[in-house]
């Protein structure tokens, strides 16, 4: 992979170059952001980490959607984040705005690309952003299941005490409170969570796999999480640079799988050089599927209401 662009680089955008710089997945990195001075000062001071890290990724910055020209991936980290009392639907007003322009200098710089979309509410925009472009679903899907199960493992490991190694987590639907946690395929060693934990503790690790964004939010009051959501992204940037055919919960719009069309709506996909190559369906419990509609009832209604 020649060359990787990080559009937005605030906190999540910086931390996600600066770990995609450190794996040496791409020969050049281009950070795109509004202000000039200060996207080339955060892409100096990676590139100064260089000597540290070992990488010879070449990291350039600037605020001409040019930088775009030659990107085989485009992440997009631009947009406002949800402040402490603002509605999701306030926050896909604004950020619909964000992203039209962006998928615009996407289309006119770097038509060849794949765009990860990480600015929420990142199910709606992935959605306008694959309608805008007129791509092949393949080249368009978004961050939320790879965070929110990493944000359940993590958990799992603390309650349980075993080591966040051996366990794995799989949440699928809307990003947020929609987010639909399965719990056959949430294991520590390959072996089902419910053998280890009770009803309570799950229910419980649920509602915190739930608020973790919000907590972070919460406690830290003047930026959400910005190094977790960035080790996510780098995760699934790795599986389509190099080829890894990763199965991964990822936003993906949707044709027919899991009863939905025309949606953007996280599920296991195959991730690989080809970006999202096939969404995996999983055999639901009822409760499970109802759950799941629930979901995607609800980004319907944003989706409904986008302007």
């Amino acid at each position: 992979m020649r060359k990787i662009a990080v559009v937005g680089p605030g906190r999540v955008g910086e931390s996600t170059a600066e770990f995609l710089a450190q794996q040496s997945l791409c020969r050049e990195l281009a950070l795109l952001g509004t202000k000039e001075s200060v996207a080339r000062g955060i892409a100096l001071d990676i590139q100064e980490s260089a000597p540290l890290f070992g990488f010879d990724t070449k990291v350039t910055g600037g605020a001409d959607p040019a930088l775009l020209t030659g990107s085989d991936v485009v992440i997009m980290t631009a947009g406002l984040p949800r402040k402490p009392g603002m509605s999701r639907d306030e926050l896909r007003d604004a950020n619909l705005t964000v992203l039209h322009s962006v998928v615009d200098n996407v289309m006119h710089y770097a038509p060849d690309a794949m765009l990860i979309v990480v600015s929420n509410p990142v199910d709606v925009l992935t959605y306008h952003a694959w309608q805008q472009t007129g791509w092949p679903r393949q080249r368009i899907f978004g961050l939320s299941g790879v965070l929110d199960s990493a944000r359940m493992a993590s958990f799992v490991a603390q309650v349980s005490g075993y080591s966040v190694r051996d366990i794995t987590a799989l949440v699928i639907g809307g990003h947020g409170d929609a987010m639909v946690p399965l719990l056959e395929y949430t294991c520590i060693n390959g072996i089902p969570v419910k053998n280890f934990l009770d009803d309570i503790t799950i229910a419980e690790l649920i509602e915190h796999t739930r608020q973790g964004g919000a907590e972070i939010l919460a406690l830290k009051q003047t930026s959400s999480a910005y190094d977790s959501p960035a080790a996510a992204i780098a995760v699934m940037v790795e599986a389509v640079i190099r080829n890894r055919k990763r199965i991964l919960p990822c936003v993906a719009v949707l044709d027919g799988e899991y009863g939905q069309r025309n949606i953007a709506l996280g599920v296991p996909v195959v991730l690989g050089e080809a970006g999202m190559e096939k969404v995996i369906e999983l055999p639901l419990t009822e409760d499970e599927r109802r759950a799941l509609q629930r979901s995607a009832q609800s980004v319907r209604a944003s989706l409904a209401g986008s302007p």
